[in-house]
């Protein structure tokens, strides 16, 4: 899957822009300074972010076993990163090819869904008050993505019949 970036890039292999590619290539290069800032505040502040969403989370959930919230914050990390890079990128299928195909198939072999949702709902409430209100309306819209795959991952219960399934 290609950026919206790369795509503008390889329709001018045969032609000049469009309008309204030039359009979008312009908005995207005026937003660009401001995705570097907040990628480097996420770069540089997340161990400190993800603590406090640690801690948070150990305080909502103080019957979880210690692993399930430690596998929980691992892939609250790994989305965190995946959504920062796309939002760097401006690129919503970069987290959709990179990171929902894996994350609905480790919620349900884990069963981790009601912990790494409410993981994910912890990391926005600390990313919100680390972020002015425009940096995270670039990043919001992919912890989007993320929360709508938490939100439609269910355990799956099969019943296998032996030497039927």
């Amino acid at each position: 899957m290609q950026s919206p970036i790369e795509t503008v890039f390889d329709e001018a292999e045969n032609r000049y822009l469009k309008t309204e590619e030039l359009r979008s290539l312009g908005q995207y290069v005026v937003s660009l300074p401001e995705r570097v800032s907040i990628y480097r505040i996420l770069r540089d502040q997340e161990l400190t972010l993800m603590q406090q969403v640690a801690d948070q989370l150990q305080i909502q959930q103080p019957d979880a076993h210690p692993d399930r919230i430690e596998r929980s914050l691992k892939h609250g990390i790994l989305i965190l990163r995946y959504c920062a890079m796309g939002m760097l990128l401006a690129d919503e299928g970069f987290v959709q090819s990179r990171l929902l195909n894996w994350l609905s198939g480790v919620v349900q072999i884990h069963n981790t869904q009601a912990i790494d949702t409410a993981t994910s709902a912890l990391t926005i409430q600390v990313l919100s008050k680390a972020l002015a209100p425009k940096q995270m309306a670039l990043l919001e819209p992919f912890f989007a993505l993320s929360q709508n795959t938490l939100s439609q991952t269910a355990p799956e219960n099969h019943l296998t019949v032996a030497g039927i399934f």
